[in-house]
Parts: C-alpha cells; structure tokens; sequence
C-alpha cells in the first residue's frame, strides 16, 4: 500500500460500498421521497438517470421510492423504455404543489446526505492516530522539488505536518512565506469526507471544491469524496462572521467554515494583523477547535459537533509579538523567512522563466543578480526578494511580446525592471512600507515621561509629543492601549492612563502645535 492509500484507506473504502437499501442509507424514507420529488419538479419532465445521477442513490432504492412516488399522484410515466434507467417522469400538478412546499422549508437539491452518524464516525476513524506520521522520502523530495534555499523552513514544516502542531512564519514580505506553507498539505495523507451531511433534516455542506482537490481513486459510494489533505487560505479579508458557519436560504445548505474545511489538512491564517475584525478576537475564535479539534455548528438553534482537526499555519510580514503566548502555544513551531540569498533569488527567476517557456541570453541572469549585489561589486544593492524573481519574469515576457523579440536579451530584462513598482521605489529610496502604514496617536499620562518616552520610541513610535503631564505617540494602528500598557508594565513604569486620540483632536494638535 502507498503513503496516499494505505490499509486504513483500503478499509473504510470496503466500508463505504454504495447502499442498496433505506436502511443502509441512514436516511428516512420521507427525506429520500421529497428530494427526489424536488428533482422531477424542477425539471418538470425527467429520466430516471437523471435523478440517479444527481443523488447518487442506488437504482434499487429508486426503483421503489419513484413508483410509490407515481402511484400516490405525485408524478407519471411520460416515456422510456423496458429498462428503468430510460424511464422519464413528469410532475403532475399535485406534485408540483407539494414540492413548492417542500422547497419553502428545504431547497437543497443535490447529492444525496450522509448521516451525520456515519460522517462522525468515518472520521474518527481516520483522525485517530493520524499524528505522528513518518513522512517517505520520496515524499519530502517530491514537495519541496520547485522550493529554492530556505532549509530550515522545511525542516520545521516537516516536523510540523509529523506531529501536527502549528506553526508560526513572519519576516519581510517577498520572502516566500504564503508559497513554502501551502507545501504543507502535500506531505500529509489525503481522506476521505462526506460531499453533505444531514441533520435533523437539514444539509450540512463540507466538501467545498475551491479547497478539496480530489484524489484519481474514489470510493463507490458518490455521496462520499476522497480528497487530498485540504489547504484552505484566508487572508486580510477574513472577519468573525466568515469563521462561523452560515445557512444560504438559496441553496438550502449550511456552508460549512474555514476551520471545518481545514480538516485533515491546513489552515492559513495569512497576512495575520491586517483583518478588518481586531486579530486576536479572531485568534480567541480559533483557540477552542485548535485544542479540542472539534467545533460546533448550529442547526435551527441546536449544537453539532463537527471534526477540525486542522493543522493552524499563521503568517504575517509583522513582528511575532503580534501574537501572544497562548496563541504561540497552539503555533509552537515557527519559521522566520529573512531575505533570500542572491544565488537563490537567481534561481528563482531563472526557472520562472523556464516555466514560461522563454529563452533568454545568458547574460540576462548575470544582469540580474546585479540588481542585487552590493555597490562595492558594482551592484545596487536592493533587497533581494523571491516575489521580484516571479513578478520580473512575467514582465519581461510581456515587454518582449510587446518588442516582437524572439529572446529576452538585457535590453527587455532593463525595461522589465524599470516597470516593476518595488524596484522602481527602491531605486528611489523610497520605503513603501512606512507610505502605507497606517497609525494611530495614543496620549499616555505618567509620572515619568522620560522612561516612557524612550520606551515608546523602542516600541516603534513614529512621532513623539509632549504635553504638562502626557507623552503623545503615533503607533501602528493595530497595537491597543492594553498591549501598551502590559509593555510599559512589564519595564517597571508607572502609567496613569492611556487614551486613543480622535483624528479630530489630531488635527487640531497639529495645527496649534505645529506638528
């Protein structure tokens, strides 16, 4: 048996063989009976294929819930011939009325459900001992075989995936950071979910297409899917609504949340610190189904558990202090990603060229790695950065399309350069990041403004102001008058009060102060 199909694997697809009765279904005979009479309405005339193909119910379980279905004036034979897969059926006007009904109440149409019993107990199955793991070689080597340099950044999510602990990445931005943790699910075994799930009559969604990528091998039973281990990426557009799991009254489904499609696999809390909702309600959200793997959905106001067994992945371009100590505990590894050597940066670009299938002259790399290397080498000496890498190759494709060029010589690389903003900005000594950071001022009254004033400047103050018996100090604007206190506290000094000062008052004080 392989690492991506193994005996547990091999048995619960003996386990999951496509039910031929009610029974084996776990489904009532009553929910079976309107989701097929909401296909035929919908249609209005439709082949016993059709429905088949639709709910992945077996044709011995069709072939006596349909008749049941015609005998009791809900529907009637239109068609078809001996075989009751060519049979058609249409609606009859009582069974378009109770499927009007029915939708009102419960829209979905789809594949058939899985019972919420048999979802939890397949997944157990699977979740027990799944950590630790021993990864193959030939695995490690396969994932990481287009990820330049950063060995110790592999070594550490390696470890994280055999273990299944958390793990922490931060440094500048263009250093790989969201590129090498979406490595993650690669080294990890796939599973195998439910598409939906049923409760209490209502559907449950968890396969979700945009984060399950389905394996080549399936179990017969379609309500189920086996998957690769899932990689679900949120970023700066994340909020507290979006963790939570929401009912769509168009689809008639309870949309599952990031943290129960992370299951099996990894969940990337990118860009940590840019939210639009405070970051660490949003880590306080995630501390519960980090530690006991397990959250709640609310179906019509009562409580389902629900597997998230997810390995939690948290990158930002900030400082580590952005998290606390019981975050850091559920993210116990970490990975700080300094700017790429240049030979690596080389690289990089060389084979995103490749991949884009260009030629170029062999002086073009070497025209590169100048653009890093330092003044005293006749560089000039820019941060090298593996974004750059990418972003430069694609351009250099479009300025040698545009020039009707069958290479990309030094003259396209210089145009290319000239074009990518960052490059550009560095070149100007320009600092992008202190253009866009955003702060906010804070008015801190203390006794000893002198400690305060040079702690405040240690902290990352952008702009220091006096007042009779306050320190006024611009921040960034992420950080809270608490985190500024514990700090002050922490040191020894005393702090009265700390207020966050309105954009009016601002103004206002810079105007008379000559800010």
């Amino acid at each position: 048996m392989s690492y991506y199909h193994d005996y547990k694997m091999e048995k619960i697809f003996e386990a999951l063989k496509q039910p031929k009765t009610i029974e084996d279904l776990q489904l009532s005979e009553g929910f079976i009976t309107e989701l097929i009479l909401k296909i035929v309405a919908g249609y209005g005339t439709v082949k016993t294929s059709i429905i088949n193909e639709i709910t992945g119910i077996h044709w011995d379980i069709l072939e006596k819930v349909i008749p049941r279905l015609e005998k009791d004036g809900f529907c009637a034979t239109v068609g078809g011939g001996f075989l009751f897969s060519s049979v058609e059926y249409t609606v009859t006007p009582k069974g378009r009325e109770t499927a009007r009904g029915i939708n009102e109440d419960n829209p979905y149409i789809g594949v058939a459900p899985v019972s919420y019993n048999d979802y939890y107990e397949v997944m157990e199955a699977q979740m027990k001992g799944r950590y630790p793991i021993k990864i193959p070689s030939e695995v490690v080597e396969g994932t990481f075989k287009d990820v330049v340099g950063v060995e110790y950044a592999k070594e550490a999510i390696i470890e994280s995936c055999i273990i299944g602990k958390g793990i922490f990445v931060y440094g500048p931005p263009g250093t790989g950071k969201t590129f090498t943790i979406s490595k993650m699910p690669d080294l990890l075994p796939p599973l195998i979910i439910p598409k939906f799930i049923e409760f209490g009559g209502k559907i449950i969604q968890i396969y979700d297409p945009d984060f399950h990528k389905t394996c080549e091998e399936q179990p017969s039973d379609p309500r189920w899917v086996k998957i690769h281990a899932p990689f679900v990426l949120t970023g700066a557009e994340l909020n507290l609504n979006k963790l939570e799991t929401n009912y769509n009254p168009n689809k008639g489904v309870y949309e599952t949340s990031p943290i129960i499609k992370a299951n099996g696999g990894i969940l990337l809390i990118d860009d940590l610190g840019r939210q639009r909702d405070d970051h660490e309600l949003i880590l306080n959200r995630l501390i519960v189904p980090m530690e006991n793997k397990r959250d709640v959905v609310y179906v019509r106001g009562i409580p389902v558990i629900v597997h998230s067994h997810f390995i939690p992945a948290f990158s930002t371009n900030l400082d580590i202090s952005i998290m606390d100590e019981a975050h850091l505990r559920r993210a116990p590894l970490h990975i700080f990603l300094k700017n790429p050597e240049i030979e690596e940066v080389k690289e990089v670009f060389r084979r995103n060229l490749e991949e884009l299938q260009e030629d170029y002259e062999n002086n073009v790399l070497d025209r590169f790695m100048r653009v890093y290397d330092s003044k005293k080498n006749e560089g000039e000496g820019l941060n090298p950065s593996f974004a750059h890498a990418r972003d430069v190759a694609q351009i250099c494709q479009a300025v040698r399309i545009n020039q009707d060029k069958n290479v990309i010589d030094v003259d396209v690389l210089e145009e290319a350069l000239d074009k990518h903003v960052l490059i550009v900005l560095q070149r100007m000594k320009i600092d992008i990041s202190q253009i866009t950071k955003k702060t906010r001022s804070f008015r801190i009254k203390t006794p000893e403004l002198e400690a305060v004033s040079k702690a405040i400047m240690d902290y990352g103050s952008m702009e220091l102001s006096y007042e009779k018996d306050a320190l006024i100090a611009d921040l960034e604007e992420n950080i809270t008058p608490v985190e500024l206190v514990n700090y002050l506290h922490r040191l020894g000094i005393p702090v009265e009060r700390i207020d966050i000062i309105a954009e009016s008052e601002k103004e206002l004080r810079k105007t008379i102060m000559g800010w």
